[in-house]
Parts: C-alpha cells; structure tokens; sequence
C-alpha cells in the first residue's frame, strides 16, 4: 500500500480490493497482554528470588522455608501493589523506559515492606543480608529488560501487522481527521485503519485525511460482515444524539467493539491515557464483544475438548441411527443444509435424515408440524429425542459450530425475521450451537407464531450478552435433562 500525503498527515491508502487481502492476524488485546504481564512479573520476581538464592546461600530455594515463604511474601506484595499503581496497564507496557520510574518505587517499596515484615516478626537475622539487596535489584533489572525486550516484539509484530487491531471509522469530518492523526502517531502501531465509511457520501470525501471513504452505514455492515474487524469507532457530532443511537443500535448485533470518540472539544483537553489499546484517546466503549481476549481461548477449548470426547462417547448411537435410518428409507443418511453461523457467514449443518427423501431442492424452508407426512418412524423418534442433531457434532469439531449457542436457521428464515424483530443478528455474534439457552427454556422445535420466535431470540441475546463457561456449563446439565424430550419438537 502506498503512501499518501493530505493536510500533513501521512496515511495509508485503503480500498476494498487490498482490504480483503489482509489478513485477519490475531487481534492484540489490551486485557490479555495485561494479564500476561503480571504473570511474567511474578514469574520472572520468583526466578529471581531463586537464583540469588542459590547464588548466595549455594543451593535450592525449596531446601529453605523461611526464604522461600519471604520470596511468596514478596510476589504477593508485589502483585497487588503492580495494580495498584498500574504498571501493567497497556498504555504502561507501550512505554516501558517512561515507566521505569514506576517500576522502581513498586519494587522499592515490596522490599521495604519485606523488611519491616522481617523485623516486626523478629526474624531479621535468619536471612542473608546480601541475598536480600541481590534478591531486590535483580528482580528489577530483570524485569526491565524483559519488557524492554517484549516492547520491541510487540513492535515487530505491529509493524508487519501479525498482532494489531483491525478498525473502521464511521464519520468523515474533523473528528475523523483528528482521530487519524493520533492513530498515525502511535508506536507501536497496534491500530490499523482499515476502512472509512459516512453516510454523507458526496458531501464529504472522496477522501479523509488521505483515506478513500468506502461507502455508508450499511456499506460499514456489509464490510464487517466479509472482513475481520476488531473495533468499529463511530466519529460524529455528538448533538445528533438520536442519530448516535440508530447508529449504535444497528452496530450492536456485529461481533465487534463499539467505540464513540470524543466530540472536538475532547481532544483540547488534557486526558488521562484509557487503559485500553486506544492510548489516551477520548472516546468510551459502548458496545462490547460478547467473546475477546481469554474468552476466545476459553470457548474455543471447551468446544474442541467436550466435543471431541461427546463424538467418541456417542459414536457407537451414531452408528445404530445411521444403519436404522438406512433401513427404512432410501437416501442419505445426514441430512445437509445452508445456514448461517457466526457473523452471518453461511455453513452447512449436519443432522440426520428424518423425512423421506425425494431428491428436491425446496426453495422455501417448511417447518416440521405435528403429524407430518414427511417424517419417517425413525425420524419422529431421533426428532422427538434430539438425537438428530448428534451430526453437529461433527461441525462442532470443525469449528463451524459451538456445543452450546443461538441454534441456527434456515437461511430464508433468517431472512423472514430479521426485517420483523429489532436486533435479531445480534445471536450471529457467537458460533450458532447444539444446545442453548433458548432451547432448555422451551423455546425449540416449531415456531408458529412471531412472539415465539422474538421470544427465542430475546433469549438467545441473552446468552450472547452474558456469556460465560459456567453459564455454558450449566446450559449442558439442562439439556441433559430437559432439552432431550420436548414436546414442541416434531
């Protein structure tokens, strides 16, 4: 991408072509690296502690107890202290040489504390002088340079784009221009624009601070909907309040973090660095991804892990059903179709055949009813039980599906009940699952009627908004026993 100069500010030429060839990368994030480093800080702090000891005193660390609970004393300390005075925020490991003085008074006082511990318990003389004061500075010097070190791998990593955050901007005025300026000056570069979008289209542009503007809100949707983007910011005045909630309430069913930036006057005054990955930008977040950072890692775990091992516990049911299906009926054992899965990219879903098959594509989807001509002996049982959906698994394992999430329609359904109920894309955020909140609370098989339908996705945008593993957990034990047998599934 080529350089380009407007009013100044050097930027990078974007357009929907070179765009889509960027890769997603994995998206740095502000708590994760924090998290991260105060695991390295106690861990470096540990290793420290045990190699001036076996330095000075000349053998392990774990041979004496009174040293090693004084290293424990010390990591405590030093923890809770590090978050006190934030020397693990994001903006704080982005400029680790203006933050040694931090680092210093931290590691200063965890000893001075230690000290006096040592003496009001009277236990002063049983600890080597000389390891204490060696203990002291090389836990500092080491934790310097580990994260001078990590500094520059951050910024290697950035500047060939491998650890960023994609982002768009809604909005091409001044705010914009100013919002552009500041990303620009960043080091590292963990922001990269990749996609200008306004509704002005002929009032403002063609470009913005040398960015082409790629088109208007819904151009904004569909272009997150077919790229990898981490963080939207909506750059607008903030008198058009009203305007500012149409625009978030649309941004909210996409899976990604919502940002309002300050108005102009925002950036005139003095602010505080935000301990995000956004600096000492003025802006707040008000739409948060439902799966970021550790969550991603938690979730994706869970699905390879307890899928994995459903798979190889129900592998010898899926093997009866399929040779019983087979049996009565001609056609193929699973039954395969278009859905659409997270953020509204379209997958193929298995489950097993339940219906005569007559080798028809049907244009329109017809939901199963009571009594159906259509469904075979066997398939009123797989279907009455759940066990048609055990094929899923199979998604689940490849990643297409969760075990537990909104269950999927069928595309001309989405299509149906995304223009009648108000945020109904907002279950795309997450995976579509086997299982979920919606379906253990009765809300499965047919929906007959619009309030059912609004009233399963009030529940699956529950879901999404609230996620967790215990909550994940707890959707699975009341499947086990409510979500099997339904008398709604036909």
């Amino acid at each position: 991408m080529n350089k380009i100069s407007d009013n100044g500010l050097n930027s990078k030429k974007i357009s929907s072509e070179n765009v889509s060839s960027q890769g997603g990368g994995y998206p740095l994030s502000s708590r994760v690296l924090s998290r991260i480093f105060n695991f390295l800080d106690i861990f470096w702090l540990f290793l420290a502690g045990y190699v001036s000891h076996y330095v000075v005193i000349g053998s392990s660390l774990f041979a004496h107890e009174s040293y090693l609970y004084a290293v424990v004393l010390a990591l405590i300390v030093f923890f809770f202290l590090g978050r006190y005075a934030g020397i693990s925020s994001f903006s704080t490991l982005l400029a680790p040489l203006t933050n040694i003085p931090n680092l210093a008074i931290v590691c200063l006082t965890t000893f001075m504390l230690l000290l006096a511990v040592a003496f009001s318990l009277k236990v002063s003389d049983e600890y080597s002088r000389i390891w204490l004061y060696s203990f002291g500075l090389s836990s500092f010097a080491v934790i310097v340079i580990y994260r001078l070190i990590a500094f520059f791998i951050i910024n290697y990593l950035a500047d060939r784009g491998i650890c960023t955050r994609k982002i768009v901007v809604l909005g091409g005025g001044k705010q914009t221009e100013q919002l552009l300026r500041q990303l620009e000056n960043e080091k590292p570069t963990v922001n990269k624009v990749i996609g200008i979008f306004d509704d002005r289209i002929g009032r403002v542009g063609p470009t913005v601070a040398g960015y082409p503007l790629l088109g208007n809100l819904d151009a904004l949707i569909k272009f997150v909907r077919n790229n990898h983007v981490d963080d939207i910011i909506v750059a607008l005045p903030w008198n058009a309040d009203e305007r500012q909630l149409e625009i978030v309430s649309r941004l909210r069913e996409l899976p990604a973090h919502v940002h309002l930036v300050s108005d102009l006057v925002g950036f005139r005054f003095p602010h505080r660095p935000s301990p995000n990955h956004f600096g000492g930008l003025p802006m707040i977040e008000v739409v948060d991804s439902p799966l970021s950072g550790f969550k991603i890692v938690v979730k994706a775990l869970e699905d390879r892990i307890l899928g994995s091992l459903a798979l190889l516990l129900f592998s010898p049911l899926l093997l009866i059903i399929a040779i019983a299906i087979k049996m009565e009926s001609k056609g193929p054992v699973l039954f395969k179709q278009k859905r659409y899965g997270y953020n509204n990219k379209i997958f193929e879903i298995y489950k097993f055949r339940s219906m005569y098959h007559d080798g028809e594509e049907r244009e329109k989807t017809v939901q199963a009813s009571k009594d159906d001509p259509r469904i075979t002996r066997v398939g009123k049982f797989i279907r009455r039980t759940s066990l048609d959906e055990l094929p899923q698994l199979f998604n689940v394992v490849n990643g297409t599906m969760s075990l537990v999430g909104p269950r999927p329609h069928a595309i001309d359904h989405n299509e149906e009940y995304s223009a009648l109920i108000d945020g109904y894309f907002a279950r795309h955020k997450v995976k579509p699952g086997i299982t979920g909140w919606a379906q253990v609370k009765g809300y499965r098989g047919e929906t007959d009627t619009l309030e059912k339908m609004e009233a399963r996705v009030n529940y699956d945008t529950y879901y999404v908004e609230n996620w967790s593993l215990f909550f994940d957990l707890q959707i699975l034990v009341m499947t086990v026993f409510v979500g099997f047998i339904n008398k709604n599934a036909y």
